[in-house]
């Protein structure tokens, strides 16, 4: 069974039709690059998945599974904008991920944040915004999911923390599982690619083993993208 599955999905906001027929599979053991444009429908996808957004019609199964209770307990999201309570310390952020999720581990992330030299009884508030973006990350990938969904997790960081951040991405998943990555800064993660996805205008106009793209264009996936939108 794939672990994500979608027939026939569209999404209208005021009668304006943001997503358009996504017909989609992500296998399992997989890193898949969602690519596309701001406003390209990426995020609107993802809070579909995520049951955070209802679809006009359609389907999503995830393992097998309409999105709910079950879902949630197998998908660690990691949103776009940050969530977490500036006024709460590292140490209380790891609490209410402990009490939030059952499978959330809080040794490694507090290993993980170890590595970091972070106090785990500082503030969020007095951290910088790329502490902030590597203490989210840490967070979510420290739950033993079936699949990450990560919403343009370098937005707005310097590259040292990018490469940080895709490290911890590459090193922290569980075997088997799938991370999906949301983003519009292609050359930045095409390296650890597996497979990519490009959406314009609601619409998925590609998939592709990420190897085989580049094998048959002779070029990287950020040249590709830039051609096919002309970007």
């Amino acid at each position: 069974m794939e672990l994500l599955n979608t027939k026939h999905l569209c999404k209208e906001f005021d009668k304006k039709q943001i997503l358009k027929d996504i017909n989609l599979s992500i296998p399992r053991g997989k890193i898949i690059g969602l690519l596309g444009k701001n406003g390209a429908g990426k995020s609107t996808f993802i809070k579909l998945i995520n049951d955070l957004l209802t679809p006009t019609s359609g389907e999503i199964l995830i393992n097998g599974q309409k999105p709910g209770v079950d879902s949630k307990e197998i998908i660690a999201y990691l949103p776009e904008r940050t969530y977490l309570d500036k006024d709460m310390t590292i140490k209380q952020a790891i609490k209410y991920f402990e009490e939030f999720y059952s499978n959330f581990d809080s040794k490694k992330a507090i290993k993980l944040l170890k590595d970091l030299n972070l106090d785990i009884n500082v503030k969020i508030s007095k951290m910088s915004k790329g502490m902030q973006e590597k203490l989210q990350l840490i967070l979510v990938m420290s739950r033993k999911a079936e699949l990450y969904i990560l919403d343009e997790p370098l937005g707005g960081v310097d590259p040292a923390t990018r490469d940080y951040i895709l490290d911890t991405i590459l090193s922290n998943f569980n075997e088997g599982a799938s991370v999906i990555i949301s983003t519009h800064l292609i050359s930045d993660i095409e390296r650890i690619l597996d497979e990519v996805i490009f959406m314009n205008d609601g619409e998925i106009v590609l998939t592709s083993s990420a190897d085989e793209l580049r094998n048959s264009e002779k070029s990287s996936i950020d040249d590709i993208f830039r051609r096919y939108f002309k970007c």
